[in-house]
């Protein structure tokens, strides 16, 4: 019996760490240039790295900081090239943003926090 319920235990402790990476979410965010949007998936602070210009921002800096890199390479395109590498950390997720012909590598990385995903950390760079 004390196995069953240890089992039991575990199985449900293993489903509730299971960090869920808001993918539908990231895609819309992106292809719409919404930065407030990405930044509302965020922590308190979220860690940007936007081309070499790197930082812990509140929500409205983060925000700045994401719609100034939106305003110089509008409209691009967005995939997703890997889902859901998950870390001891949480789980990062890797995209593609176009813009004309260049091309941005996108690292998310999302972190559990109490019953959902939140976005501890953004990297673009160029390819």
């Amino acid at each position: 019996m004390n196995s069953l319920i240890t089992l039991l235990t575990g199985i449900l402790f293993f489903f509730t760490t299971i960090v869920d990476v808001p993918y539908n979410a990231i895609q819309k965010s992106m292809s719409a240039n919404d930065s407030k949007a990405i930044v509302q998936m965020g922590r308190d602070k979220i860690l940007l790295n936007i081309l070499g210009k790197e930082g812990a921002y509140n929500p409205a800096q983060a925000e700045m900081v994401l719609t100034e890199f939106f305003n110089k390479k509008p409209k691009g395109t967005f995939i997703f090239v890997f889902k859901g590498k998950e870390t001891s950390d949480g789980i990062f997720t890797i995209g593609k943003y176009t813009y004309g012909k260049e091309s941005y590598r996108t690292t998310f990385h999302f972190r559990a926090e109490k019953s959902e995903s939140k976005l501890e950390s953004l990297t673009i760079e160029k390819e």
